[in-house]
């Protein structure tokens, strides 16, 4: 079974075409960075206005990539939410017409969701229960998945997430956008023990907050004035407290509620250290640990597609009368 997908949720306007919720024939992904990186961050407006230029050109070079033509897709997958509300309509747009004009089911996919199910796609044969860390730029979530479909979220971020944290440092050091990948690349230089940075809600909870070992980090580096070795330091701090507190509060989770098998996904999923990291720890504690190839981590919508074959085997369909949601829960 032959699923198309589109994503279009913040900066990336991608397409993918996944076999049987496993197989990646096709995954497009073309990048705004450039057009953002002056600003310092995403410009909604102009992200809306570039989906709706880039969108049609990656959809044909998804299927060309595939190899197979639409009136061979059983299906369209499609990122519903959460999101930038223009940029999610534009893809929530295209895969209505699509459905229409092809007859084919329509699947609206949560973000969210989504990122998990790029576990699934570097790691089919997995089973449940299990957790799953969702981490990027707007999140940091953990959730049980009882099965397909079925989700708790057992804690977020309850201000900044930890994508935010990274994104806004490594904006104030002038390292440019996107900040995070930047940040953890001059962490590597740095001494992690050089600058003390408070653990950001280091709790017996399975909550997270980031804001306050953000305005902390800010307040070092304006106090030093731009020097370059502070900055090495203070990334690798800043790394250091953050990936310590979602590898403990995800090990803690996994231990009170006896599951045996980890995903974590999303942006902050590619940072180095927490990779490292959490990989020790479940090598440690006896835990399978599955983190997607970077490519996956980020934005993509060959997760949305896999996503979408799950939802369609369960029986669901999307009516035509759905809208995009900047605010979508994951349930």
């Amino acid at each position: 079974m032959l699923i198309l997908g589109l994503e279009t949720s913040c900066d990336e306007t991608a397409a993918a075409v996944v076999a049987d919720g496993a197989v990646i024939r096709s995954n497009i992904i073309a990048s705004q960075a450039a057009l953002h990186r002056r600003f310092g961050g995403v410009v909604p407006e102009l992200a809306s206005r570039k989906h709706v230029e880039r969108l049609l050109p990656v959809l044909d070079d998804a299927l060309r990539e595939s190899g197979v033509g639409l009136e061979q897709i059983d299906a369209v997958a499609v990122t519903r939410g959460p999101g930038l509300v223009g940029a999610l309509t534009v893809g929530v747009a295209a895969a209505k017409a699509l459905a229409v004009a092809r007859g084919l089911p329509l699947i609206a996919v949560n973000h969210l969701e989504g990122h998990i199910y790029a576990g699934f796609l570097a790691a089919p044969d997995l089973t449940f229960p299990l957790l799953a860390l969702i981490v990027s730029g707007a999140h940091a979530d953990l959730v049980r998945m009882r099965g397909h479909g079925r989700y708790e979220v057992l804690g977020r971020s309850r201000d900044d997430a930890a994508g935010e944290a990274f994104d806004k440092v490594a904006r104030a050091m002038g390292l440019g956008y996107p900040g995070g990948p930047a940040l953890d690349r001059l962490a590597e230089q740095g001494d992690p023990t050089a600058v003390l940075l408070p653990l950001p809600m280091a709790d017996e909870s399975l909550e997270f907050s980031f804001s306050g070992v953000k305005t902390a980090a800010l307040r070092i580096l304006r106090a030093g004035q731009g020097d370059a070795r502070l900055q090495a330091d203070l990334s690798a701090a800043l790394r250091r407290v953050v990936v310590e507190v979602l590898v403990r509060k995800t090990l803690r989770a996994a231990h009170t509620l006896e599951a045996d098998t980890i995903v974590v996904a999303g942006g902050v999923a590619a940072n180095s250290l927490l990779r490292r990291q959490m990989a020790l720890r479940c090598e440690e504690e006896g835990l399978r640990l599955v983190i997607p190839p970077p490519i996956l981590c980020t934005d993509n919508a060959a997760m949305i597609a896999a996503a979408g074959y799950h939802r369609l085997i369960l029986g669901e369909r999307s009516p035509l009368t759905i809208g995009a949601e900047s605010d979508l829960p994951l349930q």
